[in-house]
């Protein structure tokens, strides 16, 4: 059995959902998910869908580790966007992306009222944040943690390919695969001769009456019958 996760719009704590609800806006909480797992049985796949600008960076995490503990059962599938907090989200298992999606990701943000303590200790924050949440990055594409902060400073938009060679992606979605066709043979190769070459050395055979000539007449068609395979060819 197939269960379907839609990762939509804003990701939000579970107490702010009835208000997205009320005004029929996309969103996301950790309890939407966990609604879907709980649904779960062995030997059930799980198919995630994300379209979302992001979120709430703790919201992201959870709804990651919810995935992430049944990695092998799940595929996510990034169709519009996935920028943000819904860029880690993406990280928790095989993951394929649209050609017409974008992934963005970059570092936390947040606001801070106070004196100067309390801007330098946000900062500190801040920084730990992007630290604890460019793990996702490092362990699905082999980065280092300072291609990841790099990558994150730099708010970096990707296509579905650009994602692809930078390890965040495993495929891009519809793109077919080119495989290398082989000949199927049993032993040296060969062909078996056509019903036209056939016909022609059976006309040939027809021709060759004089008993004393046989010996001279079987070399002649062969070389014949050698010569009408290679135009065949």
């Amino acid at each position: 059995m197939k269960h379907r996760i839609d990762i939509r719009g804003v990701m939000i704590p579970n107490d702010y959902k009835w208000y997205y609800d009320w005004f029929n806006e996309d969103s996301t909480c950790p309890a939407d998910v966990q609604k879907i797992l709980d649904a779960y049985r062995d030997g059930d796949e799980i198919e995630v869908y994300v379209n979302s600008p992001g979120g709430v960076i703790e919201v992201g995490s959870e709804i990651y580790t919810l995935l992430r503990r049944m990695k092998e059962n799940v595929k996510i599938y990034i169709t519009g966007e996935a920028c943000s907090a819904a860029s880690i989200i993406s990280m928790a298992a095989y993951c394929e992306m649209a050609p017409t999606a974008l992934m963005m990701v970059h570092c936390v943000s947040g606001a801070v009222r106070g004196n100067h303590n309390d801007l330098e200790h946000q900062a500190e924050v801040l920084r730990t944040a992007d630290r604890a949440l460019c793990t996702a990055y490092m362990e699905k594409a082999g980065m280092t943690e300072e291609e990841a902060l790099e990558m994150m400073e730099a708010e970096t938009w990707l296509t579905a390919q650009q994602a692809k060679e930078r390890g965040l992606i495993d495929a891009v979605m519809f793109e077919e695969e080119k495989e290398e066709k082989q000949p199927l043979v049993a032993g040296p190769l060969f062909s078996l001769p056509s019903d036209e070459q056939m016909e022609k050395v059976k006309r040939m055979i027809k021709q060759t009456d004089e008993p004393e000539t046989n010996g001279a007449s079987v070399f002649l068609l062969q070389q014949k019958l050698n010569l009408l395979k290679l135009k065949e060819n």
